[in-house]
């Protein structure tokens, strides 16, 4: 993996703004900066103590080396619209599990690629994915209009099952630290649902709304969860990252320096750092659009899941 370069990350101290809800001060640091159109899909890898990220229209994959500080790209082919790591990975090298245009295939650490499925459906894309603890995948998909996506869920032997359509962009998603709940965000309508979930058969059951952005306050994206159970969603075009509690009452905001807030996961030794992607990077321009930025908010959140997509 080309890494030649080394951050050179600079922080700054901020200020929720939202005093009635949470007056406190959060470290924003900027990691690195690719001009990423559309950075998206933090992932945290414990055990390489690495950020992975993409921009999804460029199909470019960049790693973040936390310890030595070193990153690069690894990877350029078509567009990518989410990732997992593959459970293999834990004791071997690297494999990550790829949603990109209607298919999915398998990247290796040397560059091998399989395939795992194509011509699932009519789709421009898969968007967002998020393993469980089985290793099956839920993957969302941009539709081609406002009704036409939807979430779809890839289990371990590779059978590709669509859970329900109707949406338009399918978006972020997490388990709840007990295992019995699942939420999924739909960026097209504004909303984050919560479902009910079975662990042992992958069924996604009750389904309500529990947060409902205002039209003014731009579209929830990625998301991840905490160790109390509390929501952390990025807002694009909303200038930052929404904590919401589990009943979906806002709990503060977390200002960025930049207007398409992507997606976010926990990371570091302690999952306590937020590893932010940012979009709408101009290549060569002196805008921060686009950067990998790490927050200190005070919380912790949860290991994410391997997928275990077994290779045809």
């Amino acid at each position: 993996m080309p890494a030649a370069a080394e951050a050179g990350g600079r922080k700054t101290k901020r200020r929720n703004r939202e005093a009635t809800a949470m007056d406190l001060e959060y470290d924003v640091e900027a990691i690195v900066n690719y001009h990423c159109k559309t950075g998206e899909n933090p992932l945290w890898d414990d055990r390489r103590k690495a950020v992975y990220w993409e921009d999804i229209p460029a199909g470019r994959l960049f790693r973040y080396d936390v310890r030595t500080g070193r990153h690069g790209e690894f990877y350029h082919d078509g567009q990518i619209g989410g990732f997992t790591i593959q459970e293999s990975s834990d004791s071997g090298p690297l494999s990550l599990l790829l949603f990109g245009e209607n298919r999915i295939w398998t990247l290796d650490e040397d560059g091998t690629e399989r395939q795992i499925a194509c011509d699932i459906d009519e789709m421009p894309r898969f968007n967002d994915v998020i393993a469980d603890p089985a290793g099956c995948v839920f993957a969302g998909t941009m539709g081609k209009d406002s009704t036409s996506g939807g979430l779809y869920r890839v289990d371990t032997d590779g059978r590709v099952t669509c859970l329900f359509k109707g949406t338009g962009c399918a978006n972020g998603m997490c388990f709840t630290p007990d295992l019995k709940h699942f939420y999924w965000t739909c960026t097209t309508t504004r909303r984050i649902f919560r479902f009910d979930y079975d662990q042992a058969t992958g069924e996604l059951t009750n389904r309500h709304v529990v947060v409902a952005v205002g039209p003014d306050c731009g579209g929830p994206d990625g998301m991840t969860i905490d160790t109390q159970g509390n929501l952390w969603s990025a807002r694009w075009g909303g200038w930052g990252i929404y904590k919401y509690s589990p009943a979906g009452e806002e709990l503060g905001r977390f200002e960025l320096p930049v207007a398409k807030v992507s997606s976010v996961i926990f990371g570091g030794d302690d999952l306590d750092e937020l590893y932010v992607t940012t979009a709408g990077g101009a290549e060569g321009a002196e805008t921060p659009d686009g950067t990998l930025y790490r927050v200190k908010v005070g919380a912790r959140g949860l290991r994410e899941f391997r997928s275990r997509v077994a290779l045809p």
